[in-house]
Order: C-alpha cells, then sequence, then structure tokens
C-alpha cells in the first residue's frame, strides 16, 4: 500500500527517479516484467493486516505456494507468519539494516515459525527528558516531532473530530480528565479566533502572530518557568547540585528576527498552521519581519507549579484537582454551543513526510531542535542530519538487499524441490562491513503433549461449521465434537476479544481453544 520516495531508490533495483509518488507493488510490477514478460504478476495495494481479512482470505492463501516477505516492520512480520502457519504455508522473510541483513525460511511440520512480535530492544526516551531534562539532540529533534504532531496533525483532527462526530466529547472523556482537559483546550483555542483569545486564524498575519507567540513560550517562558522552580543553585534533598549529571541547566533565548534560526522557525511554523487552516502563505521574510515589528508578546510570570522530575511524577500529576475539573466543566459547557456545532471549518491535518524538500517539514522540526539545544547548550546539527534522526532512517545498501535476496532465493530452490531434511535449510545472518556471514540450520517445530499425543504449532484439525449441511454447528456441539474426534474436553474456547469458560480444572485431558 505503500508510495515510493527519494530515499527509496538508493536500496533497490526496480525504482527510478521518475517512479517518486507511485505505488511501490505497481512500479515492481512493471519493472520486473520488463526484465521478463513471461512473468504473470497482479500488483496489490493493500495493508495486509486483520483488517484486510476479507481480501487476504481463506481462498486467497489456499492457492498459494508460499510467501516471500520483505516487510519493514516486526509487527507485519509476525502477522504474516500468523497468516502462513494457519493456512500451512512456507514463508522466506529477509530483511537489511545498513550493511546487515538476515533470512528466515519457514517450512510447515518442519521448522518453527517467525514467531509473536516481540517487544521492540530500542529504548523509548523518558517523557520527563523529552519535557524538561533534554541532554541528547536525539532528544530535542524527538521533542520538535512531538511538536509537530501535536499542533499540525492531532490538533486539527480533532477539531474535525469535534465537529463532525457527535460522540467525540463522550469518547474523549472516556480517555480520562487530563487528557480531556488537554484536548478540549486545544479544540476550543482552535476554534475562537485570536481576538477574542484563540488561535483561529483568518490571514497569513495571525499565522505569524500565532508563530511569534509560539516562538516565545517554547524557547523563552517555559524555560524561565522550569528556572523558576528549579533555579541554578537548586539542591536535592541529599544536598547536592540538582543540574548535574545529565541535567542540563537551561537558559531562556530572546527572539532575534535577525537570527537565522529564529526566522526559520517562525516562517515554518506560520506555514504549516496556515496549511492547517487553509490559507495562502507567503515566503517573504521582508514581509515577515514587518508583521513580526506589530506583534505585541504579553510579559511573562512566573507561576508557582510542581514540575515532575520522573516519569513516576509525571504520572501521580494525571490526576486532576478541583481547579482543573471545574475548567473541565466550563469547556464542555462552551463546546456544547449549538452556534460552534453549526460552524462550516475545513481544517488540514498535516502528515510528516521528511523526503519533499518544499513541505517546510524537516525544516520546521531542524529550527525548533537546534532551538530547543540552544536552551540547553547541545551542540546542533544540521538538516541533513536533523532528516536523518528524525526520519528514522537507517542508510541502506544495495548490496545488502542484494545479498539477502539471493540467500532467499537459495532457500526458494530448496522448498520448490521439496525438501522435507530440516538439515538442507539455512537461516542467515550477515554483515558486509566486517565480513560476517553466520549460516544455521533453522530450528524444529517445538513438541508439546496434550492427552499424551505429541502436537506443533503446524497441528490442527478441521471442524465443518455446518455438519452434514444442516444448521450452523453450536458451542455445544463444538465441545462435543472436540471431545469425540480428540478424547478432549474443552476448558475455554478463545476468538479474538471473545472468551468461554467452563471453570473446570485443566488437566492432561482438557484443552484450551483459541
Amino acid at each position: 500500500m505503500d508510495h515510493i520516495e527519494k530515499s527509496n531508490l538508493n536500496r533497490q533495483f526496480l525504482f527510478r527517479a521518475q517512479d517518486i509518488g507511485k505505488p511501490k507493488s505497481e512500479v515492481a510490477a512493471r519493472a520486473v516484467k520488463a526484465m521478463n514478460p513471461q512473468m504473470n504478476i497482479t500488483a496489490h495495494q493493500n495493508r495486509l493486516s486483520s483488517e484486510s481479512e476479507k481480501v487476504y482470505d481463506y481462498h486467497f492463501f489456499s492457492e498459494l505456494d508460499g510467501a516471500a516477505a520483505a516487510l519493514d516492520n516486526v509487527e507485519a512480520r509476525a502477522y504474516l507468519d500468523t497468516c502462513c502457519v494457519a493456512h500451512k504455508k512456507p514463508m522466506l522473510e529477509g530483511g537489511t539494516l545498513g550493511s546487515k541483513g538476515h533470512t528466515l525460511v519457514v517450512v510447515p511440520h518442519l521448522t518453527e515459525s517467525y514467531g509473536p512480535a516481540k517487544s521492540s530492544s530500542k529504548k523509548e526516551i523518558p517523557l520527563c527528558t523529552l519535557k524538561n531534562f533534554p541532554h541528547r539532540i536525539e532528544h530535542t529533534l524527538q521533542w520538535a516531532r512531538d511538536q509537530f504532531e501535536g499542533l499540525f496533525k492531532q490538533t486539527p483532527k480533532n477539531m474535525m473530530m469535534y465537529l463532525r462526530d457527535e460522540d467525540f466529547m463522550n469518547q474523549t472523556l472516556g480517555r480520562g480528565e487530563v487528557e480531556a482537559l488537554q484536548t478540549f483546550t486545544e479544540v476550543w483555542n482552535g476554534l475562537v479566533e485570536l481576538e477574542s483569545g484563540g488561535k483561529r486564524p483568518k490571514t497569513w498575519e495571525d499565522c505569524v502572530k500565532w508563530a511569534r507567540l509560539q516562538w516565545e513560550t517554547l524557547f523563552h517562558n517555559d524555560i524561565r518557568q522550569l528556572l523558576h522552580c528549579f533555579p541554578h543553585d537548586e539542591l536535592t534533598s541529599n544536598g547536592l547540585p540538582f543540574w548535574s549529571g545529565t541535567k542540563r541547566c537551561p537558559h531562556p533565548l530572546t527572539f532575534d528576527p535577525s537570527n537565522v534560526t529564529h526566522m526559520d522557525y517562525v516562517m515554518t511554523a506560520a506555514h504549516l498552521y496556515a496549511q492547517t487552516y487553509g490559507i495562502s502563505s507567503i515566503t517573504d521574510r521582508a514581509l515577515t519581519k514587518e508583521i513580526l515589528e506589530k506583534v505585541t508578546v504579553p510579559e511573562f510570570i512566573p507561576q508557582s507549579l510542581k514540575i515532575a522530575v520522573t516519569d513516576e511524577e509525571l504520572e501521580e500529576q494525571k490526576e486532576t484537582d478541583e481547579a482543573d475539573k471545574e475548567k473541565l466543566e466550563e469547556l464542555k459547557q462552551k463546546l456544547s454551543s449549538a452556534s460552534l456545532k453549526s460552524l462550516k471549518i475545513e481544517m488540514f491535518p498535516v502528515e510528516f513526510e521528511k523526503d519533499d524538500d518544499s513541505n517546510f517539514h524537516m525544516d520546521f522540526i531542524t529550527a525548533a531542535s537546534n532551538l530547543r539545544a540552544e536552551n540547553y547548550d547541545i551542540p546542533a546539527v544540521d538538516r541533513h542530519e536533523s532528516k536523518r534522526i528524525a526520519g528514522r532512517i537507517i542508510p541502506a545498501i544495495a548490496t545488502t538487499t542484494a545479498v539477502v535476496s539471493g540467500l532467499m532465493c537459495l532457500e526458494l530452490y530448496k522448498l520448490v524441490q521439496e525438501h522435507q531434511d530440516v538439515r538442507s535449510y539455512r537461516t542467515a545472518f550477515v554483515n558486509l562491513a566486517v565480513m560476517y556471514f553466520v549460516l544455521s540450520r533453522p530450528s524444529r517445530a517445538k513438541e508439546f503433549t496434550v492427552a499424551e499425543k505429541k502436537f506443533t504449532l503446524w497441528d490442527d484439525f478441521l471442524v465443518e461449521g455446518r455438519p452434514s449441511g444442516g444448521q450452523e454447528m453450536t458451542l455445544e456441539q463444538l465441545i462435543q465434537f472436540v471431545k469425540d474426534k480428540c478424547g478432549l474436553e474443552v476448558c475455554s474456547l478463545s476468538m479474538g476479544a471473545l472468551s468461554f469458560t467452563t471453570n473446570k480444572r485443566t488437566d492432561s485431558s482438557k484443552v484450551c481453544l483459541s
């Protein structure tokens, strides 16, 4: 279902520059048929997931001899693996990460499967680090990405849902009072006009004013508030300096229209904000500076509030106090207004796209990240490096792709020849940077015993939903069928989120079905 991006061109042999923006599957099919006109290919553009099971159903998989996968995430691989196991189909799986690559072959009734999706080994950045205590450029870039998603994607989405979905407010309240307060505040600010204290713009000048005030909040006011709560000479309960180790003591910035990064932020933020409201934007910096001269920036007054130092404290702060509850109730009353509900506003949420150099996405993230980095004396990085980190781009090498493809083809020959000896197959791990090649025998499918019978994940038995062409089988008939067929007594049965339990103890003669 994906489309070709510029960054895809250096890692494979099927796409060219003129193909950017076109569906990957269609272009790949066309390129392969140009190499070999006798190939018969049907290109699909659907996401392979539980949502597309009506397309990729029993009949679809029953017509396949097997699956060759080169998916880009663990969840998708695990899902395809479950489909292949359920339909007894072999699967070839391969992937690359820079100079590293791997291949895996899954053979029905012979090898173990790819297995369920495992949690990512990449550690999440603690929220408190992102919010108040960054110490690496990766932290400021993630913070900038979060700003982008919140300001230009999620808030416009919430506004449209509020205007179109009658149940939006109840659904939002169901996610907790803290999240509801934040969401309702964003929606309210986005709907009312600037003059009345809100943020809904009508002109490019309004967008520039919003961006300038946003700059002041993020890079000056928020830092002053943090230093008000934790001054430079703050000590911990143990008498040690609070600002030490990975906690860098920040300093507020002062807006300077002659500073390129300062203007980069205002220009890109104003452009993206205008885009979400369908307002025409201007790229003339001189004209934007003239608008900035007329913007009145309110004086900042620090508040007495508690700032979370750890994620645990942040979790504790999720309980709303009486003042927040009153504010939430006030916003509910305001947003229930019929006049607001009748507004004819079209919002345009922005989807992050790193490869379009003209859309201001990476320019905004680079400017926002480097300004925050300056707040905390973290060395800034250029746009290219920001793009690599923020876009989570792992440099791909066509050589690694060729090696992995070749290793998958070697296993394909064995599958076509129907080898039934596990010693014939190989799982491969390679790292071309250090000439590291490991080929190992795949593990056999693990056996387990039920009622003195041995099974593997490949074993099942067919249940006819309508026995003898009669009425649909009932649950009671299913339980009796399992007992008659295998001599097993069902103690529990589940399908998706539904489950049934007989409240009987499980022993070697009882089984749980899913």
